[in-house]
């Protein structure tokens, strides 16, 4: 039998020798340690920039600076440790998202990846017709061709440039969810649903600034077999989160890559994020006395999400998830992608993406694909 290799993925002049993308887990699960391990295998790596200022040893001090110091320090380590592709995932709904777009530039990121609402207005200190010479890459997160549309409008309008990709989130996504709860399991939202939509919402962008825009399918996205179908359906390359927390070199305590080992399928419940989203985690004691409406009591250290009324909510979802990094899941709990129950064992990196490889190439065989 021939084998078939993953093409290789392009976005702009950065070449990946695999279309895989370690998606950015926030609240140090994905930091130096898991991009670095990931980027020198030839996929893409990704530090999560959310909220790591928590993760800081001076707790007491200035949260927004230590979230800039946290970030500025994760890119220079995983940048000293490998010299392959190295992403930044950053939220639009933080405050100081314009701060941390900022420092991944001037830090020389390849990629940055913007989720958790549409990244229109670019921060101001950065010139709008120079874009096209920055060699940091934007790639926008989005969960519909709608969003898409949104966002590249805008661009060209504003802006004369386009983002360089594309992420197309589907509903069974770890963390934050773009949709609402009643789209979850709507089979009009599906991943695939959405990436054909925005297979096809794209072309005219492409052809008005003769750019070729890859598109990157996630959420759901398991295995090797996983990757080819989508890839079939028009994504150029995938984002993979939950596969990865539990690999040695996860930047996540123990405690809390065994919580996706011992979770159970029932375990993966959909909950409301006191940010106004819907978000997807494991199911432990701390979720359950939330549910019940036992609140739990906190001090805001600052503001760090625009849309958290923190004098309302009943627990600070960043306390909730440093706590579980730290692996202190009483007073915390994970967030975790629909398949986590399916993860049985901690490995290495490189197990992992041979097994991808290698699913991959059954699938592709299998279907009859020749080399």
């Amino acid at each position: 039998m021939n084998s078939i290799k993953m093409p290789k993925l392009r976005i702009g002049e950065l070449e990946a020798k695999m279309p895989i993308i370690q998606g950015g887990m926030s609240v140090g699960i994905s930091l130096a340690g898991l991009a670095s391990a990931v980027a020198k295998l030839g996929a893409i790596g990704v530090i999560g920039a959310s909220g790591i200022g928590m993760l800081e040893p001076d707790e007491a001090g200035n949260y927004k600076e230590m979230e800039k110091k946290a970030l500025t320090r994760e890119i220079r380590k995983a940048k000293k440790m490998t010299d392959g592709i190295i992403g930044v995932n950053i939220m639009v709904a933080l405050t100081d998202c314009d701060d941390l777009i900022m420092i991944s530039i001037d830090e020389g990121v390849d990629l940055i990846f913007i989720g958790a609402g549409l990244l229109l207005r670019l921060p101001k200190v950065l010139p709008p017709d120079r874009l096209g010479e920055i060699a940091t890459k934007f790639v926008p997160i989005v969960s519909s061709a709608r969003a898409m549309n949104i966002i590249f409008r805008y661009w060209a309008k504003n802006y004369n440039y386009i983002p360089d990709a594309v992420v197309v989130e589907g509903p069974l996504a770890g963390g934050h969810l773009g949709f609402k709860k009643e789209q979850i399991n709507n089979p009009d939202y599906t991943l695939e649903k959405i990436l054909s939509d925005v297979v096809n919402a794209i072309k005219p962008f492409e052809q008005q600034f003769s750019k070729n825009i890859p598109i990157i399918a996630a959420g759901g996205i398991y295995t090797g077999e996983d990757i080819y179908k989508v890839m079939q359906l028009g994504a150029h390359g995938v984002q993979m989160a939950t596969r990865f927390v539990a690999t040695h070199e996860c930047d996540a305590s123990i405690e809390f890559k065994k919580a996706y080992i011992k979770c159970k399928k029932e375990d993966i419940i959909t909950i409301n994020s006191p940010v106004g989203m819907p978000g997807r985690a494991i199911r432990n004691q701390y979720l359950k006395d939330v549910s019940m409406g036992i609140r739990k009591p906190f001090k805001c250290p600052w503001k760090c999400l625009k849309t958290c009324e923190f004098r309302k909510v009943p627990y600070c979802i960043a306390l909730a998830l440093t706590n579980a990094q730290k692996g202190n899941l009483e007073e915390g709990f994970a967030f975790a992608g629909a398949d986590a129950y399916r993860v049985d064992k901690i490995i290495s990196v490189k197990e992992l993406i041979d097994t991808l490889l290698e699913e991959y190439d059954e699938a592709a065989c299998g279907n009859g694909d020749t080399v």
